[in-house]
């Protein structure tokens, strides 16, 4: 979005008074207790009435907070079921609250304009074009930390379900000096762009702690550094689309490991460079890109042979797999790729082998009609 001063002003106002209803309902919930979405509406209106600016913004976009706070009401009760401790809501501060929501009405898209009720029309850029003959269900305004604006749009299409063919399947070995390396020997490099922006980072960090609190050269440091990260940030989304995008274009099923990322980070040697690789985001990337995306156990892929199945123990610092037993020598992560993708596709064996092994097109509905949380269930059961 590329708004002029007027409506960045009114996009602010927006922003500021979607975060001080917020902040009324998680008060009100906080002395109350747990509030129905119909309560919080009432209680809107009342603050409608008492404050006679909220009027100057779009209602529909006010009644939004109060599904917000709804949402974060059942997942603190889900918690607590679950055996964590959690407090009340928290106060959202200036700094961190950055989105508000159009839903259903309130907005149109035409020709290369986003129209806002109560805020105006905005020049856009579509990066990629709105399917034809479907329905924009609601739009999310955000704003980044350097002061972009965006405006992500969700759209009802007709899904159409797809074949898969399972001919087409690669097995992915995640890792920090080669970010993939899959069964089919193609290796893609970790760019690891945090690592090569360390020192600018220090040196503006070093900027900030030398300026006064409260100073206006403090804010302008403060706001190049967030630039920077935000720079950072789109070289890595950037880096993890393209990659995700050529693996869903060639492949039907792709079979990756299933990390225990947070037990992984425990290594303080390596924590950072996993952080930076983004490998859950890569994952998630893969999850609504392709056809078929499934994560299998990672428990002695590396170990294995892909050949012959004896166990070869090695070492990280060792980077080559040796097999004495059937003479094979390929490097470790190619060979963990292979076994990945034999876990993935042991898991359909039965309904893989039925098939003939040029003609293993089936569709995912075949596969399983449970939903994908209950087949991730089953899979790692498995």
């Amino acid at each position: 979005m590329y708004p002029n001063s007027e409506q960045s002003k009114k996009l602010h106002d927006t922003l500021n008074a979607c975060r001080w209803v917020y902040n009324q309902m998680v008060e009100k919930t906080n002395k109350e207790g747990f509030q129905t979405r119909n309560d919080l509406n009432y209680f809107l209106t009342e603050l409608k009435e008492s404050e006679k600016w909220l009027y100057l913004h779009h209602s529909k976009m006010l009644q939004m907070v109060s599904t917000q706070i709804d949402g974060a009401q059942k997942a603190l009760i889900q918690l607590r079921k679950n055996g964590h401790k959690t407090g009340n809501l928290k106060f959202a501060r200036f700094s961190e609250y950055n989105t508000f929501v159009y839903n259903q009405s309130g907005f149109e898209i035409k020709d290369g304009f986003l129209h806002l009720s109560k805020i105006g029309k905005t020049r856009i850029t579509l990066h990629r074009q709105i399917p034809e003959n479907s329905e924009i269900k609601q739009i999310t305004i955000s704003k980044s930390k350097s002061g972009k604006w965006h405006a992500c749009v969700s759209c009802m299409i007709d899904a159409i379900l797809p074949k898969i063919d399972f001919a087409k399947s690669v097995g992915i070995d995640v890792g920090i000096t080669n970010f993939a390396y899959d069964s089919d020997g193609f290796v893609t490099p970790n760019p690891l762009n945090l690592q090569k922006m360390l020192k600018p980072l220090a040196r503006i960090q070093r900027k900030i702690s030398r300026r006064q609190n409260g100073s206006n050269n403090r804010k302008k440091a403060v706001r190049f550094y967030q630039i920077v990260h935000e720079r950072i940030r789109n070289k890595r989304r950037d880096f993890l689309h393209k990659l995700s995008t050529q693996y869903a274009s060639k492949y039907d099923a792709v079979f990756v490991e299933k990390l225990q990322r947070m037990n992984m980070v425990k290594n303080h040697r390596v924590a950072q460079k996993i952080l930076d690789s983004g490998w859950g985001i890569f994952t998630n990337m893969l999850d609504y890109k392709c056809k078929m995306m499934v994560e299998v156990s990672a428990r002695n892929t590396t170990i294995n042979c892909s050949r012959c199945c004896s166990m070869v123990p090695k070492s990280l610092a060792v980077r080559t797999h040796r097999c004495d037993k059937c003479g094979l020598v390929l490097d470790r992560d190619h060979n963990a790729a292979i076994n990945i993708l034999k876990k993935g596709l042991g898991i359909f064996g039965p309904l893989s082998l039925s098939l003939p092994q040029e003609l293993r097109e089936v569709k995912p509905v075949e596969i399983s009609t449970r939903s994908r949380k209950q087949e991730a269930a089953c899979f790692s059961e498995w």
